[in-house]
């Protein structure tokens, strides 16, 4: 295995990393920005009102992108495991 290789591979899987999670903490932006602005309008300042949301925010997202990104999951690792013999040479 050569440096560029081992450096492609840990980028492909940084790359994968931050695509499959992406959707839940993009979600979870958006619902602390929409509790940050309730907050500001009404003049709450409790600190622990947009953990709940943004758990209940993680947890929808994570149902509804679960197939996504579990096939992108499985995509990279066949793609690893599949290329292991070229890996050794």
């Amino acid at each position: 295995m050569t440096p560029d290789l081992v450096t492609e591979i840990g980028r492909q899987a940084l790359e994968t990393m931050m695509l499959v999670s992406a959707p839940m903490l993009g979600l979870s932006l958006v619902v602390g920005l929409l509790i940050s602005l309730f907050q500001a309008m009404t003049q709450i300042n409790e600190a622990t009102l947009s953990f709940v949301p943004k758990i209940l925010a993680i947890f929808v997202a994570t149902l509804l992108f679960f197939p996504w990104m579990l096939s992108t999951l499985i995509a990279f690792t066949t793609n690893l495991l599949g290329n292991i013999p070229q890996y050794v040479r």
